[in-house]
């Protein structure tokens, strides 16, 4: 009987006893190079900022904000008559003069009514004519007494009738004149078209506009102040406008026009800035920069908006110290350009972080950017210190 032993092929034996060695010696490789690694060694978190140094200083309170130029008057004109727009004399942007025709409507219906108004009045000019003959006529056969003064008196109010007769009929003769001279709608003063809101073809109502006419000249620049700057923009009378166009150019301006009333849209308060009338190179509907400034009498600690960290509606900045950051309350009083102004909580001296604020926690190590470690020992003087090392060994 054969035995499991025996059936084995004796190359079947011999594979399987190197398959055991290899794998008892990777078990052992394993086990020398685990008792061998040493544990990787932790890290520490260390954060590069760039900080500035604190320094307190009499700063100009200063605001700048958006706005555009518009006409300080502009004038939105509507026929006085209603009727169908007939001629469109302009367009936009035309310079125009006081008393310039800008439109017309169709004087058709008016100039019949200008003639029924002139026949109403030629009649009641020779019904009056008519009643003073007959009283001077009866005043004569009265002076004789040929009449009664009953007859007299009937007369006399007759004539009064027919002068008030004439003079009713000449005021409404007058004023359907005036209506038919309404068809033309004139410039009242001397500027410039900035809008049409009407065309040829078109009836309007009496009083619609349908030309807007910017007086030359006077132009303010017109900018929305938030909430929060109403009060203290009041008190700035240094006010500078700088164009987009012009950059370079300042024009000095002056507050002209707070609206007591929020923008229902945008809930800002409309501001008019007024600018000189000589002023050059100046058009309607730029884009222009008013710069609002103050002086303030108290010292003030001045940071870039870019080191101040908010949590929970607080203000916040970081302090440097022996390497460590620590998160300080601070009080912004307001700002001045790119800049706030820092009204307690640090105080000169100090050293904040400007770049990074918002990846820093308390307690955590910084690197301060742009501030050179110490100089390394000079090549030579190490290889002189190892030869003396070396010698000092040796005996």
């Amino acid at each position: 009987m054969l035995t499991p032993e025996t059936t084995i092929h004796p190359l079947a034996r011999q594979f399987a006893g190197r398959r055991a060695a290899t794998v008892a010696i990777a078990l052992v490789s394993a086990a020398l190079f685990v008792a061998c690694s040493k544990p990787a060694e932790k890290t520490e978190d260390i954060r590069p900022v760039r900080t500035i140094t604190l320094a307190s200083s009499n700063i100009d309170v200063s605001a700048e904000l958006s706005g555009e130029v518009r006409p300080k008057i502009e004038s939105r004109l509507g026929f006085r008559v209603p009727g169908k727009i007939v001629s469109r004399k302009v367009e936009t942007g035309t310079v125009v003069k006081r008393g310039q025709v800008l439109m017309q409507l169709d004087p058709q219906d008016l100039a019949l009514a200008q003639m029924q108004a002139k026949a109403g009045l030629t009649a009641a000019e020779s019904n009056r004519d008519l009643a003073r003959a007959e009283l001077k006529r009866y005043q004569e056969l009265r002076a004789k007494n040929f009449v009664a003064a009953a007859v007299l008196d009937s007369k006399e109010v007759a004539a009064k009738a027919a002068q008030s007769s004439y003079e009713q009929a000449l005021a409404g003769y007058k004023n359907q004149s005036n209506q038919s001279a309404y068809t033309s709608l004139v410039a009242d003063i001397d500027g410039v078209v900035t809008g049409i809101d009407a065309e040829v073809g078109q009836v309007v109502a009496a009083g619609t506009p349908v030309v807007r006419v910017a007086q030359s000249g006077a132009m303010d620049v017109v900018v929305g102040i938030p909430e929060d700057k109403v009060n203290s923009i009041r008190q700035m009378s240094d006010v500078s406008v700088r164009l987009w166009a012009s950059p370079g150019q300042s024009i000095p301006g002056k507050l002209r026009e707070l609206s007591p009333i929020a923008d229902t849209v945008t809930r800002t308060y409309t501001a008019k800035i007024s600018l000189p009338a000589d002023v050059k190179d100046v058009q309607l509907g730029m884009t222009a920069y008013v710069n609002f400034n103050a002086k303030n009498p108290n010292s003030a600690i001045k940071v870039p908006l870019t080191a101040l960290f908010q949590e929970k509606n607080a203000s916040s900045v970081w302090v440097v110290e022996s390497g460590v950051v620590r998160l300080v309350p601070v009080q912004v009083a307001g700002s001045s350009g790119e800049e706030a102004l820092l009204a307690g909580g640090v105080k000169p001296g100090q050293v904040v972080v400007t770049a990074g604020a918002n990846l820093l926690k308390n307690g955590q190590k910084v690197t301060i950017l742009g501030v050179e470690a110490a100089p390394a020992a000079p090549a030579k003087s190490v290889a002189a210190n190892e030869a003396a090392s070396g010698a000092g060994a040796a005996k």
